[in-house]
Formats: structure tokens, sequence, C-alpha cells
């Protein structure tokens, strides 16, 4: 028996998408070029046509999203997205690639207008109005619901991994929030946020998602913001863990762990033993709150992360073969040494104050060096005809 009258959308028929198919969206802050303070002008930006994918509009005036059509792997993907960055510089926008804005004041945000947004301010109040955060979401297609299940489930216990590798917003209104992911904190306040439970089949997702909608507030799937989430709409399993990157190599590393690990957790049966939901949001806080330093789990057992890493690397080696990832993975080496954008961060801060933090990432997010891996290689999965799709995975606005 519905919980509730209130209205929404059925869950749509899965949709199977290109067999490991790859598409990123990354969201950016827009700035001004001279003082890099938060510049509200994201509509003036987005009309014209755009190289290499499509420039999106988020809630939040000041942010917006680059989004790649499919994609053969992280290499392409992310020059795709390099590409957008320097037409958007050419049009006089500034960017930043941080989980928040490291200096924006608390409630300096101003909404966009549509339907959708008003029902997300609306419900979410205070909670949408503390500042604009940006982060990368990947997604990786698969060929029928119940891979994508697997692929979910198996996903959970990497989260932690990624937020730590990944954050890049230790600072949050002009001070340091003592977080490596202020962006992570900020999300997790969200309704339909965190890592999900583990799903029995695809008949289990779609009954928690009828359960999430008569309760209310959710009247379409794609307001549940999971940290990896089915998106049965485009046939892609959604991995949305990740802070907003400055450096492009940084980005296709990440984005090629992603895929590899997602890959493997497709093709893999998982026979346990399982962490308990609330074990892993705990060690996910660990995760957003200490960076690097963290501890994280493989195989059951806490790690640090920096061993984790490597152990993923060896782990996914074989698929990043596969997928044409290689040299992109390879640079988790460089990001595990030289320090994630939070660890980064901190460094030019202690050196130049917030003025260096802000000078670095402006410099690392609009640098004109393409990402390493070179040329775009054919990709090696055989995918059916009827399933490749040539508008990208941007086909449903997902918020």
């Amino acid at each position: 028996m519905p919980l509730s009258d209130h209205l929404y959308e059925p869950l749509p028929a899965f949709r199977p998408s290109a067999e490991f198919s790859l598409g990123v969206e990354e969201e950016l802050h827009l700035v001004a070029p001279t003082t890099l303070a938060p510049d509200l002008r994201t509509d003036a930006l987005l009309p014209g046509e755009w190289p290499a994918g499509q420039a999106k509009g988020e809630i939040c005036d000041g942010v917006v999203e680059f989004v790649t059509p499919i994609s053969a792997h992280a290499g392409e993907a992310v020059t795709r997205l390099g590409a957008m960055r320097a037409e958007a510089v050419s049009r006089g926008a500034g960017l930043l690639g941080a989980g928040a804005h490291p200096d924006a004041r608390f409630g300096d945000v101003r909404h966009r207008p549509g339907r959708r947004y008003q029902q997300i301010g609306d419900t979410m109040r205070g909670v949408m109005r503390q500042t604009p955060h940006c982060g990368v979401h990947v997604h990786v297609g698969m060929p029928d619901p119940e891979t994508l299940i697997r692929a979910c489930n198996g996903m959970r216990k990497w989260m932690p991994l990624l937020q730590a590798l990944g954050a890049n917003s230790p600072f949050w209104y002009g001070q340091d929030s003592g977080l490596a992911s202020a962006r992570s904190v900020i999300c997790n306040a969200f309704p339909r946020s965190g890592i999900p439970r583990r799903f029995a089949d695809y008949a289990d997702f779609a009954a928690v998602v009828q359960d999430l909608q008569h309760v209310g507030d959710c009247p379409d799937y794609s307001l549940i913001w999971w940290d990896v989430r089915p998106h049965p709409r485009l046939g892609t399993l959604e991995i949305r863990a990740l802070d907003a990157q400055a450096s492009l190599d940084d980005l296709a590393a990440l984005v090629a762990l992603a895929h590899g690990l997602a890959v493997h957790e497709a093709t893999t049966v998982d026979s346990g033993p399982h962490l308990a939901t609330e074990a892993l949001r705990a060690m996910s806080f660990g995760a957003t709150r200490d960076g690097l330093d963290a501890n994280v789990p493989v195989d059951g057992k806490l790690v640090p992360v920096r061993h984790a890493a490597i152990l993923a690397l060896t782990l996914v080696g074989h698929e990043a073969v596969t997928l044409g990832c290689w040299d992109e993975l390879m640079h988790i080496h460089r990001l595990v040494e030289r320090g994630n954008g939070a660890a980064r961060q901190r460094r030019a801060a202690a050196g130049s104050g917030m003025p260096g933090v802000l000078a670095m990432l402006a410099r690392e997010t609009t640098a004109k060096a393409e990402p390493t891996g070179g040329e775009p290689s054919r990709r090696r999965f055989r995918t059916p005809p009827r399933s490749r799709r040539a508008d990208g995975i941007s086909a449903a606005a997902v918020g």
C-alpha cells in the first residue's frame, strides 16, 4: 500500500547500453578570471555549439557541467572534457576544479529556474543553500539489469577508496574544514544519499525506488543521490563519489580506476564476506575526512589508502589493458606520490594563503596540457550495433 498519494514517475524500463562503455560528467565552478571569486553567470556561458560534448547548467548558478558522449576510454573522455574547458576559457570564463569553492561565503547561492530545481530547493531548503558543490560522475554502460546490480553491489566497497583519492575540497567559507572533502559531507546531508545497501536483484532495487517515491519528495528516481546508483534510463552504473578535479591527469586517472573497478565487479561473482552498510558509511566518512591518510576496506580488511590504491591497480590491470586506459590508470601512482587535490590545496595555503590556493586551482584547471594516454584507441569490447548511442549519456538531466 502506498505511504502517500504523491505523484511520481514509474521506474523506466532498463535500456541496455553499450557494454562497459564510458561517459563522464564533470561540474566546475565559474569564477571571475581576475579575482577568482564565484561568478554567477552560468546561463550567459551556455548558448552556442560546444566541441566534443555538451555544456549544461546545474541547480546552483555559477556551476557549469560538461558532459561527454560515449567514449572509448578514460583518455578520450578526459580529452573531450579538456576541449570543453578550453572552449569555456575562450568565451571569457574562469574555471575552478574543486569540490567546493575554497573562499565562497556561506549562503552565497542563487538557484537557477526550472521545475526540477524549484522542487529540489523547496524540499531541501537550507541544505541546498549552503554553497555550490561540484563533483565528477562516471557512467559505465551495462548490458542487462542483473549485471548492473552485480556491479553496483560490488562497487559499494570501493567508494571509500575513490573518495579518499579524489578528495579535493579541504576548504570551505575561507577556512580549513579539517576534512579532505567538504563536498562529500555536504552531499551526505542530502536525503537519499551515501552508500546504498546491497540489492538482492534488480526487482529489489526497483522496490526500494518505489518505496522512496511513495514517501514523497522523490517523484523521479534520478532524485536518489547515492554515491553509486543504477541509472536504468541510460543503461549505466553511475559512480558519483569523486570531487571535481583541477588536474586533467588526476581526472583521467580517477576515471580510469572507477571504470576498471566497475568492469571488474560486473564480471566477477562476489562471494563475500560483505561489509555492513553502516560500516561502509563509517569508513566513507573517514575517507572524506582524512583523504590519503585514511584507512579503507580491501578484501574485508582496513588498509592505508596508499596501499589500497596499489592493490586496486593490481586487481584491475587486465581490465585497464582491455579498456585501453593503462597509461591513465598508472597516473594513480603519481597522484598518491604528489598528493591528491586536497593535499595540494593545503600545501598552496601553507605557502601563499588563500590567494595561493585559488591561483593553483585556476592554473591546473585551465592548463593546456592534455592528459596522459595519447590518441584514442579502438575499443576492444564488441558492442551490438543496436545498443550503441551517439547522443552520449546526457539524454536525461540527472542532477
